[in-house]
């Protein structure tokens, strides 16, 4: 008998047919004598509607009763599941975030969890009862309710997993676990029966939209057994796990890419301590994310300084970028968002040369030019332009062997 906690996506929960189908997974589950704590996201759309709703009544409206709205969602599919089970002869009890408890920061909108009290839980399991928790939420020091941003159920699950020190955590979703890539751009994509939390937190942030980055960083501190399994085709799903050094890890265990990418290339200026701090400062203060940057010295003693940001921050990091300049006496400032990152994903880059040379090759083989490159012991990031997203993607598939059966293929 195991302890489980199993989080389902919007998806999963859709429709009155796929919550009932739900339940008769966690009843099976139950029926083979394990204990179940079931966390679930709101119907697929609801938070959108929600909020859209909320911004045509008040488009600057604060951010805490924007979460107030926003977490309804996952209250009503809570008390749905839990009628599910108890129709399928299944003890269920719901729980609100803030019900659980679930404590936050009071970052509203983009909250983090401090602590979960998982005593109710538990004492819950021990009796029989499946607790069904809302994910993406919790409670603030002043008791208001906080939600954790956009996938923040995948972090709800995994932190519920972690304190109440449950065997494994399985995120349901529509597809059927982690892929070498998307197989929507390459169809001969693989699936992965096992990838390491490391190469899984580098796909997430890299631009793999299976998990939520923080979910996985969540269950590699508190080492959370994670797997990521379909909700509608049996199957084992894939294992996100410590890194096994007794086997030997693939050179390349996946590739990732990023179409939400930008780019700003600050021309001709000064090269000399300070410059970059001087560009980047005001970019930080002004709360954007910066990803890849490049600095080329000139041999006139300029420099040009690029950068890539999120496609959406692009207007306003261009126009703080353009005071800047004004104030360094730059020679000009260009801004590109028709710019993809294409990354490989591998613990095995570790131990093994010509990695980078090789992919360097096989894009150069193609026809296509390199932007900017980014490289940790276990990724290589480039950015191309975005009309080589696919060719690029399918030609590194193809050369680091990953290849497999064509993705859905009986």
């Amino acid at each position: 008998m195991a302890l489980i906690v199993q989080k389902y996506g919007g998806t999963s929960m859709g429709s009155v047919e796929r919550i009932e189908h739900v339940a008769n997974k966690v009843k099976s589950f139950r029926d083979q004598g394990h204990q179940v704590v079931v966390v679930v996201s709101a119907m697929s759309g609801e938070t959108d509607r929600l909020l859209k709703l909320a911004r045509s009544i008040n488009p600057r409206g604060s951010a805490r009763e924007m979460d107030q709205i926003a977490s309804t969602g996952e209250q009503v599919t809570i008390g749905l599941l839990a009628l599910a089970l108890q129709k399928a002869g299944v003890q269920s009890r719901s729980y609100t975030g803030p019900q659980v408890t679930i404590r936050t920061d009071d970052a509203f909108g983009k909250a983090r969890i401090q602590s979960i009290d998982s005593e109710r839980l538990l004492a819950d399991c021990k009796i029989g009862i499946v607790p069904v928790v809302a994910g993406f939420q919790g409670i603030a020091p002043d008791g208001s309710t906080a939600t954790l941003g956009r996938g923040g159920s995948d972090t709800t699950g995994v932190a519920i997993a972690a304190a109440m020190k449950a065997d494994e955590c399985q995120i349901y979703t529509d597809v059927d676990g982690v892929y070498t890539t998307d197989p929507r751009v390459e169809p001969k994509a693989r699936r992965l029966d096992k990838i390491t939390f490391e190469e899984m937190l580098e796909m997430a942030s890299l631009g793999s939209k299976v998990l939520q980055i923080r979910s996985v960083e969540f269950a590699g501190k508190y080492k959370v057994p994670l797997r990521v399994v379909s909700t509608f085709v049996d199957g084992p799903g894939t294992l996100i796990t410590l890194e096994d050094d007794n086997v030997e890890s693939p050179l390349v265990s996946g590739i990732a890419f990023n179409r939400d990418e930008a780019q700003l290339t600050v021309a001709g200026v000064p090269d000399k301590p300070g410059i970059a701090a001087a560009i980047l400062g005001p970019i930080g203060d002004a709360n954007v994310e910066v990803d890849m940057i490049l600095q080329n010295i000139g041999a006139d003693g300029s420099t040009d300084f690029t950068f890539t940001v999120h496609r959406n921050d692009l207007e306003k990091a261009h126009e703080i970028v353009k005071r800047v300049a004004g104030e360094l006496k730059a020679k000009g400032v260009t801004a590109a968002s028709d710019i993809v990152k294409v990354s490989l994903v591998g613990v095995g880059m570790r131990s093994h040369a010509g990695i980078a040379s090789k992919m360097f090759k096989v894009l150069a083989d193609e026809g296509i030019n390199i932007r900017m490159i980014s490289t940790s012991e276990i990724k290589i990031s480039v950015v191309v332009q975005d009309k080589y997203l696919e060719l690029a993607v399918r030609a590194l598939h193809k050369a680091f062997g990953l290849e497999g059966e064509v993705a859905g293929a009986q």
